[in-house]
């Protein structure tokens, strides 16, 4: 089951104390100052690993906290600092300050880091003629953590379009496949294999009218996404209910468009399903009349079309991030990513 949403508390260590101590022999018996600081507290740091597919574990495990730093010593002795709690979420994870609303990071790329809170400051000893004092306490957070899967290609549709088949047939990946709606309830990952290389295709809970509104779930789904490269959308040519099938295309498109303009303009590869129907292509030919845009015709149970569409779908991720570095390098940077766009 994947788990996208997360709410956990976070703190970095409090400092160690200072000492307050003297040194006295018989040469200096009022003596002489020599408490060293307390050492840092531990900071708490995030970063993205891509062994990691879901926020599961931090649904049962919401609190973490660095390690203190250690009290300072006599002859001026440093406390040891605390050490850094490292956190390993997904990639495509991003951490948002419950407090304010505000993204701390997104981490997007594998091994990315951040800080999310710091270790308080040591206190300082009486070494130097001056009070000693206690450490700081850590900085404390509570933090929502988003989990955006990192796919290159989003597999879109409406329930029962036969995504989970085509997704299985192209991929490694084994979606439960049945012949009724919402079977697919959580994005799903496969890797397809094409000319010698791969790429990831994520399966797409089904959507629905007024997904971009949450109904259905669809607005936790739809922002799963948002990081690919390119959109494949599985049309069923002959729906089972005897609607019309590019009515149910511009009607999916209609959402992803309400969504965010940013989805909708993402490349598009139109999948034909089912193909292996009677009278499928009779459906496909009205179809073709009203979507524009090229369509490829496929059935992900006969296998019919899937070598064809594959290169088709690589060739599209590979000139979308193309463009995509193009554009960045134009504008001397990268464009950041934010909650909700």
């Amino acid at each position: 089951m994947l788990i996208d949403q997360a709410k956990i508390y976070v703190e970095g260590g409090g400092g160690g104390k200072g000492c307050r101590s003297f040194f006295k022999d018989i040469f200096h018996r009022k003596g002489i100052p020599d408490g060293g600081p307390g050492g840092a507290g531990g900071d708490v740091i995030f970063q993205a690993d891509p062994n990691l597919q879901t926020l599961l574990d931090f649904r049962y495990n919401q609190h973490y906290r660095a390690e203190r730093g250690a009290h300072g010593g006599s002859n001026h002795k440093f406390g040891r600092k605390g050490k850094d709690l490292l956190v390993k979420v997904p990639e495509g994870t991003i951490l948002v300050d419950a407090e304010n609303s505000l993204v701390i990071k997104d981490l997007s790329s594998p091994g990315e880091r951040v800080v999310a809170v710091k270790g308080g400051a040591g206190g300082r000893g009486n070494s130097k003629n001056l009070d000693s004092t206690d450490g700081e306490p850590g900085e404390k957070k509570t933090i929502l953590l988003e989990l955006k899967l990192v796919a290159d290609a989003g597999i879109i549709g409406l329930p029962n379009a036969g995504k989970s088949t085509f997704v299985s047939r192209v991929s490694r990946s084994h979606s439960k496949i049945a012949p009724y709606p919402f079977t697919t309830k959580s994005p799903k990952l496969g890797v397809v294999r094409s000319g010698g290389e791969d790429f990831v295709a994520a399966d797409m809970p089904g959507l629905i009218e007024g997904a971009h509104s949450g109904k259905g779930l669809g607005d936790r789904f739809l922002r799963h996404i948002e990081r690919t490269s390119v959109l494949v959308h599985v049309v069923d040519i002959l729906p089972i209910d005897g609607s019309d099938p590019a009515e149910n295309f511009h009607l999916l498109e209609a959402e992803l468009k309400l969504y965010a303009e940013k989805v909708y303009q993402k490349p598009r590869v139109i999948a034909a399903n089912k193909m292996d129907l009677p009278g499928a292509e009779k459906s496909l030919k009205k179809f073709i009349e009203k979507v524009p845009g090229d369509v490829y015709p496929i059935s992900g149970v006969s296998g019919q079309g899937i070598k064809e569409i594959i290169p088709v779908i690589h060739r599209k991720i590979k000139d979308a991030k193309r463009e995509k570095i193009e554009k960045n390098n134009s504008e001397g940077g990268y464009e950041s990513t934010h909650l909700g766009e």
